[in-house]
């Protein structure tokens, strides 16, 4: 199971006022790693929020399997009984092998699990994953290392959270990009059951915070904030390292650095960290698909003409 099929994350998801209200309809798909093909039967979330134009659309995300037919004929019957714009599934898959679904339309709104992204296998020796790095990640932890930065798994406490969307706050000025507010990340950290917090210090400086996720076999990397000071230390890779190192322990399968622009993607939002994220993993993988299904087909057009003269 996916972080995002699990009832925490549509907790999370209500709670901070990213979707108005989800859904839960039963399936019955094939596992494509059970060695008896056995059925998995559990409820498929369903997540329904404002779009545009004061419509809503639906979506699946993180689903793990293919969608059988009943199954997709259920989403499109839900669709239309909601009266939404359309509803969209993307997938996600760390089996390296491209999921086909012939019935939906391939395509989305809005992605919203990165359709590339890099991986660690930690099933591995800590000496095989160390080896697979590129050198220069290597060489860094080791700086870290050397120049006596500190990582620390904290508790979710408020002075904790702040800490951090202080620190983030720095990092999106910076970088230019958009962050999230206080109450977003104390909901988010409060609300997921195993969400995770990460300092790295140098001379009790907090210098790098990291917020993981985990959930069935998978560790995430989901948010990454670091200071403009003390930037030759090296801290974000030694925080990584130490992620790592915890989710090998907790005996862990998968590392999702989640997301990474594919080589041709030069204007890709994901193009400033994924230098960094590859350091770290020898290759990129496609983990997510998209599919849709358009409940209204014209006014679906006249929003989408309406977003790309926003951009």
């Amino acid at each position: 199971m996916s972080i995002w099929q699990t009832q925490s994350w549509q907790d999370m998801l209500i709670a901070s006022w990213q979707s108005e209200e989800y859904f839960m309809i039963e399936r019955n798909v094939m596992s494509p790693d059970s060695s008896e093909s056995g059925l998995e039967n559990s409820p498929i979330f369903v997540e329904k929020r404002r779009v545009s134009l004061w419509e809503y659309g639906l979506f699946v995300i993180g689903f793990e399997w293919e969608l059988g037919i009943d199954t997709q004929e259920s989403l499109e019957a839900l669709c239309k009984e909601e009266n939404c714009l359309f509803i969209q599934v993307e997938t996600i898959d760390y089996s390296g092998e491209k999921a086909e679904n012939s019935c939906m339309k391939s395509g989305y709104y809005k992605k919203f699990i990165p359709p590339y992204t890099a991986l660690i296998d930690l099933t591995q020796s800590e000496d095989d994953i160390l080896k697979a790095m590129k050198p220069k990640g290597r060489y860094n932890i080791k700086v870290a290392r050397k120049k006596w930065v500190v990582v620390e798994q904290v508790d979710t406490h408020i002075w904790n959270i702040t800490k951090f969307h202080k620190l983030m706050s720095e990092t999106t000025q910076r970088d230019a990009f958009a962050g999230n507010t206080l109450e977003y990340y104390k909901v988010f950290l409060e609300s997921l059951d195993n969400a995770q917090l990460f300092f790295g210090h140098h001379d009790e400086e907090l210098i790098a915070a990291w917020i993981f996720t985990v959930e069935w076999n998978v560790m995430t990397y989901y948010y990454g904030a670091s200071s403009s000071n003390k930037r030759n230390l090296m801290a974000p890779y030694l925080l990584q390292w130490a992620a790592i190192e915890h989710a090998k322990k907790r005996g862990l399968e998968v590392y999702d650095f989640l997301g990474v622009a594919w080589d041709d993607e030069k204007n890709s939002s994901l193009a400033g960290v994924t230098s960094f994220k590859m350091k770290l993993s020898p290759k990129k993988y496609l983990v997510s698909q998209s599919y849709i299904y358009v409940n209204k087909k014209n006014k679906y057009q006249i929003i989408k003409i309406l977003r790309k003269l926003k951009k």
